[in-house]
Formats: C-alpha cells, structure tokens, sequence
C-alpha cells in the first residue's frame, strides 16, 4: 500500500509541475529575419512578374500577414536599422546617415535597443548576419554585438572568387573588360557577377546554417533570434545557378518615362533631381537587362537561404511557439525614376517587404493598411507580453488578426533630403529643398504624374503636409580612425561593458 501512495503522489507531483514548466515557457519565442536592400520583386508582392522566391511563395501562403504598403522609417541601411532597433525615427535620433552611430546619440545612450530589451525581460537574445550597420569605434568594429547575449559573426569578406561577366560602374568594366572611354562618375557603384563557389561557401548560406544549428538547440528561456542576410545588396555577386534561373532575352525591365523627373520643381524654378550616375551608365551601354538579372538573381539567392531557415524552424521543437517577422531594411530602384540603389523618398526606395507570422496562422493574407517598420518594436513588445515602452511607432497587433481593421495612420519616412507620406492612396513627399510632391497611387502607381501644384489637390497636401515632422534632431557625428583591416576587423568588445540594461530605458 505504501509504495501506491509513494506513486500516486509521485504521480501527483508531476503533475501538478507541468503547468509550472507550462507557464515558464508561455511566452512566444521571436525570429527575426531582416534582408539587405530588397524592393517589392518578390512572389507575394508581385513586383516584377518574373521574379522567383519559392520559399518565400511557401512560406507565405503557409500562415502570413503580407503588408503591401509597408514603409522604411528611413531608405537608406544604417538610418533604417537604427529605427527600427531603437523604435524611434530618424528626426528624434538625428541619425540620417550611415556615418552616425545610434550609440552615440542621447536616445541610443539612454534606451534598449530592441533586442536588449527582450535580454532585460527574460530573453535568450542571440544574432548572425546584418542586424545593425557597422562602424568603426575607438577599438575595432561596432556590428551590433553588444546587444545581444550571444553574436556569431558569419565572415562576409570570403574569398568566393568571380567569374569574367563582372560588370563594374565605378571601374568602366563590361564583360570583364575595360572600357577605353570610361570616366569615372561620382556615386557610380553597380557591379554584378557570379560566384566561383557554390551556394554553401557564401557568407548569407553560411549565416541561416548558424540559425539552423541554434534551432535544434533547447534554451531555458524564449529566445529571440536575429538573422541577417546582406543579399540583394551590392554587389550583386551570387552562384552561376541563380542568374541561369533567368534568361536575358527575355528578361523584363521596369517601365521607364525619360521626363519623370521634369515636373519636380523647387521654388527657384529649378529641377529638383536630375538622373543619377548609374542610370546614366547602365543606359549608354544598353546593360538594362543585365542588371534586372543580377538583381532577381541576388534576390533568388536570398530566397534560396531563407529556404534553409524556414525548414530549419518547421524541423525544429519551436515551429509552434513562433513569431515570425521578415522586413528588407529599405526598396532599391532598378531604373525608375532614372536612377538605381536607394536613399530617395519614392515608393521604390521607401517601400519594402514586412511580412509577419504567429503561431495561429495558417493561410496568407493581405493587410492594405499602410504600415511602418518603426511599429516592429511597438508590436513584438505587445505580442509578447514585454512591460510597455514608449516608442514612436505603435502596435500593430490588431491587423495580425484582422488585417484590414481600420487604420489611420500613414507610413512616415525621413531622409536627409526631406519626408515621405505614404497612405494607401495618396503619396506626399516634402523634399528640403523646398519642392512638393503628391502621386495618386490608385491611378499613377509608377509617380510619373507629380499632382503636388495642381489646385485640384490642395486639401490633400495640406492634410498630408501635417504629418512632417516640425522638430528634428541633429545627431554627433563622430569619425573614428578605421583600423588597418576594417574590412575584416574584430568586434570591439568594450561596447557591451558599458550598456547597464538595468539603466536602459
């Protein structure tokens, strides 16, 4: 009889454990997926029609929230990355530029940034890849290590090796060979090619196996884990497999309007932009095509990564208990508006792809509501169950549950050159040089029709013109000496010793 009732109880015990070992593990765990200068030319966007990221397609259509009209608090890497870790936008930080680093702003001296903040509430907090934009400190490099418990640094200086189609805009290099008549152009930086190695020796396959690894792992407590891919950014140098997925003759450029530019005018009676370097190269040499590959392929071969990520999760004991967010840092012209890269306040630069996953989803849907990824941090933070914090942007939790619930809010923008206004149907833009702009995107999606002087349309651009910031900081920049091997220097390891998380915000 006593060894019955040692077992019942023993029994009992157990069982009245597991909703303890239940509550311990109550909170979702996070994966946060961020990828480098990538527009809208992805399956579930529709951006170009040729595009193909199967993985991304399935995983999507798997359990998903796609936002179409998500926007970047700012285009251009480092800006971006700030807000979006920091939650504050570029006219309260001050940073603009990727010369400026958030930490040496009051806000970044004073508040956790996103991933320090899950550490300060009970995270496992570990990272790979591009999360934040590096800089040089006073000892080494800054790539974001310090905030997080755990950094792996997959190398991205890998001698991977090119082949001859290599294509360089700052060099006058066509095909592998020099251009006689090349001049060089001030901000020309478009180079494409294809690997030597294959998939697995690059630095982007290199950093999701890290995440995969991580993935069969137990913790103790919820994690949050950031991997960072730097493809689509440039070079565009990836395997020979991707730019066979695409054939060049048949490949489709954007829709150009050589006068796109001609009706933004700023108060002197002047132009206020005027076609950029790489344009202009890319065109005299007809390379219109082949660089629309090497972009999709670059893309393809992001895609192909991610492909590893997302087995890794569905294999993994976390596939249930995971909230998944993937966000591109920033769009990337391909031509429009006779330009290439990034860093202008059109909705090829300001918008990017944010899609988000919980555990509850299992079908694709579409969220029109115009988004900003300054409401990342806002919304992981309520999601997950984190003390609220004030923040510039706000929870967008809501539309994981009914993606089209109403929503007043227009995407805001900031840019060392002015500010963006996206709503769902119209686009503001208000550049510093004094210039307005306004699109109807219902019935101009590509911006060639500048509305912004047309009397027509006053009462939008004033109610539009509300929402540009009135106050906007100016941040310390602060130009350390690059070490002699910046390029594949180490971390500086005193940055963490001096972010007390008990005294961040």
């Amino acid at each position: 009889m006593s060894i019955l009732i040692k077992t019942v109880f023993a029994v009992f015990v157990i069982f009245l454990s597991i909703p303890l070992q239940a509550q311990k593990n109550t909170k979702p765990n996070v994966l946060f997926i961020a990828i480098d200068d990538i527009n809208d030319w992805v399956g579930p966007l529709g951006g170009h029609p040729q595009a193909k990221t199967p993985n991304l397609d399935k995983f999507c259509k798997e359990g998903s929230v796609v936002f179409k009209n998500a926007v970047c608090a700012a285009p251009i890497c480092g800006p971006s990355r700030s807000a979006v870790l920091s939650g504050f936008m570029p006219n309260n930080t001050g940073v603009y530029g990727n010369a400026t680093n958030i930490l040496n702003t009051p806000i970044g001296k004073t508040h956790a940034m996103l991933p320090e903040y899950f550490s300060k509430h009970g995270y496992y907090t570990l990272s790979d890849g591009k999360i934040f934009h590096k800089h040089a400190t006073a000892h080494g490099v800054d790539f974001g290590h310090w905030a997080f418990d755990e950094h792996h640094r997959s190398r991205r200086y890998v001698k991977e090796g090119i082949k001859q189609e290599t294509l360089y805009s700052a060099k006058g290099v066509i095909a592998g060979k020099k251009n006689p008549d090349f001049k060089a152009a001030s901000g020309a930086k478009l180079s494409w090619a294809s690997t030597k190695c294959d998939i697995d020796g690059t630095v982007d396959y290199k950093v999701v196996n890290w995440a995969k690894d991580k993935l069969a792992q137990s913790y103790e407590k919820p994690f949050f884990m950031a991997v960072g891919l730097i493809k689509p950014h440039l070079p565009w140098i990836v395997p020979q497999e991707f730019f066979d997925m695409y054939d060049l003759e048949t490949i489709q450029t954007p829709a150009l309007n050589e006068s796109d530019l001609d009706d933004i005018i700023n108060p002197n009676g002047k132009l206020t932009h005027k076609p950029d370097a790489d344009y202009q190269w890319v065109k005299k040499h007809g390379l219109e095509k082949e660089a629309t590959r090497a972009y999709l392929a670059s893309i393809s071969y992001a895609d192909a990564c991610l492909g590893v990520l997302f087995d890794a999760l569905e294999n993994s004991p976390y596939a249930d208990n995971t909230i998944v967010v993937i966000w591109g840092d920033h769009g990337w012209h391909l031509g429009e508006k006779l330009r290439y890269k990034k860093n202008t306040l059109w909705s090829e630069a300001t918008k990017t792809p944010f899609v988000i996953r919980t555990p509850d989803m299992h079908k694709m849907e579409y969220s029109d509501r115009t988004v900003s990824l300054i409401d990342i941090y806002p919304t992981l933070v309520d999601y997950c169950g984190l003390p609220d914090k004030q923040l510039d942007g706000v929870s967008i939790t809501k539309l994981l549950s009914k993606p089209n619930s109403k929503w007043q809010r227009p995407g805001i923008t900031v840019s060392a050159s002015g500010t963006s206004v996206m709503g769902e149907r119209w686009h503001y833009i208000s550049n510093l040089s004094g210039s307005e702009e306004l699109y109807d995107l219902d019935n101009d999606a590509l911006e060639w029709n500048n509305l912004a002087s047309n009397p027509e349309y006053k009462d939008i651009v004033k109610s539009m013109r509300v929402w540009v910031p009135k106050h906007t900081e100016v941040a310390e920049r602060i130009n350390y000496k690059k070490p002699p091997k910046y390029v594949d220097a180490d971390a500086d390891p005193r940055i963490k010793e001096g972010r007390d998380l008990h005294k961040l915000k």
